[in-house]
């Protein structure tokens, strides 16, 4: 990282720096409908909740909600809008071509810095292992690395997770040859043989893999708790239409009631929405860690911990200005919203 001293950069993670995760599709291509809701419907008539998500194993559990007609049950509207391409849903975001996504903390604070305006109502995961730096054989320490071709997507979790390993070791990003590739096509030019490395995420871990020789070098295991991963509104949407927020964030948390009483033809969904076999996709459920409601609740606890995220946010800003991706910290103070999870809460608390 240019102009970091790794002695600032290990005392910045210590403090439980937060990194950003990139999303793209690597194979499949399945639609996704908009949901009708039934007869007598509690949210805003004729209101449609324009709803983004990419690839990551963290959010492939909105592809279930829409086929279990979870979002129906909810009485709500909702187009579910799939992005082959990550970045292109963080776009989307912030000109308000949808009205929620999908996305990491770190990317939300850089739309923030940007101008946009927008609120994290959700925590879906936190990514334990399913980020990687991926080696060709010969390649077996951080060290190695240097003058070496290493491709991924510039901006995005994975070029940052580089960014933390090289500075562990008092490397830089002039230490390597950086090759800025879609993550798609970085694990592709891998396989090909076209770099010495690369910074992919799951799915796109299990192709890289397939490399004769290749191996994991370091993951965001290594990391814990650098990569979050939210449910992100625009506050114009938030503000107009609490109820259909609600909504969404309901039928969140009954997916996830739907996945543990159903794991198997859970796992079936969204190893398909992902394009790889069941058996892969099991590989990475120890490498994403999906958040509870009682998780979330302790994420949104204001703390002087990384556990708190109004913290981890403010630490991220700070890190993102010094490394100049913003050009100033933006006010965090009104970033997070954790009225929904808890009328969740006081809703389940209250049924029979």
């Amino acid at each position: 990282m240019k102009g970091r001293s790794p002695i600032f950069f290990l005392g910045l993670f210590l403090t439980g720096l937060f990194l950003t995760v990139s999303c793209s599709n690597p194979a499949s291509q399945m639609s996704t409908t908009e949901s009708s809701p039934d007869p007598g419907s509690s949210g805003s008539p004729g209101i449609v909740v324009r709803l983004g998500f990419s690839a990551w194993p963290g959010w492939f559990p909105w592809q279930i909600t829409q086929e279990q007609k979870i979002f129906e049950a909810q009485n709500i509207i909702v187009d579910l809008k799939w992005f082959d391409g990550y970045l292109e849903s963080i776009n989307a975001l912030n000109v308000q071509q949808i009205d929620a996504n999908s996305q990491t903390l770190n990317d939300t604070i850089s739309s923030v810095a940007g101008g946009a305006d927008q609120v994290v109502v959700l925590v879906n995961d936190n990514s334990t292992g399913n980020d990687k730096i991926i080696v060709r054989e010969g390649i077996n320490t951080i060290e190695d690395l240097k003058g070496k071709k290493v491709a991924a997507e510039e901006g995005t979790v994975d070029h940052f997770l580089l960014l933390l390993g090289l500075n562990q070791v008092g490397l830089t990003a002039q230490d390597i040859q950086f090759v800025p590739l879609e993550t798609g096509q970085a694990a592709a030019a891998f396989v090909a043989g076209q770099v010495d490395a690369v910074g992919v995420f799951a799915p796109f871990t299990t192709q890289a893999l397939k490399r004769p020789g290749s191996k994991e070098l370091f993951s965001s295991k290594q990391f814990p708790g650098a990569i979050p991963d939210h449910l992100v509104f625009t506050r114009s949407f938030v503000d107009q239409h609490p109820e259909e927020v609600q909504a969404v964030v309901n039928a969140w948390f009954t997916t996830l009631d739907y996945i543990n009483k159903n794991p198997e033809a859970a796992i079936a969904t969204m190893a398909q929405r992902a394009g790889v076999s069941v058996e892969e996709y099991r590989d990475y459920a120890e490498g994403t860690q999906i958040f509870t409601l009682a998780d979330n609740f302790k994420a949104f606890e204001v703390t002087n911990e990384m556990t708190s995220l109004s913290f981890a946010a403010e630490a991220m800003a700070k890190f993102l200005t010094e490394v100049g991706l913003i050009n100033t910290q933006p006010d965090l103070s009104r970033l997070f919203d954790d009225r929904f999870i808890k009328a969740y809460a006081a809703q389940v608390q209250s049924s029979p």
